[in-house]
């Protein structure tokens, strides 16, 4: 009688380890989908400043080139 609880005390204190570590990989998976979340707007104006000023820099080219092609 004795081995089975010791078994079974056994056998659940592992399945405890695996289930919490298995939450906290949720936890830390969630946390990290928070702090994405709170810097995507961050991270869309920085590419939309990138994007403009690549615009910007090809109509730069683009008006050089024209005022080479009519010299």
């Amino acid at each position: 009688m004795n081995r089975i609880i010791v078994t079974i005390l056994a056998l659940s204190s592992l399945a405890g380890c695996g289930v919490a570590g298995t939450g906290a990989a949720a936890a830390a998976g969630g946390a990290s989908e928070v702090q994405q979340a709170a810097q995507a707007p961050k991270i869309e104006e920085n590419v939309r400043q990138q994007v403009n000023g690549a615009v910007e820099d090809q109509a730069a080219q683009q008006r050089q080139d024209v005022e080479k092609q009519s010299q």
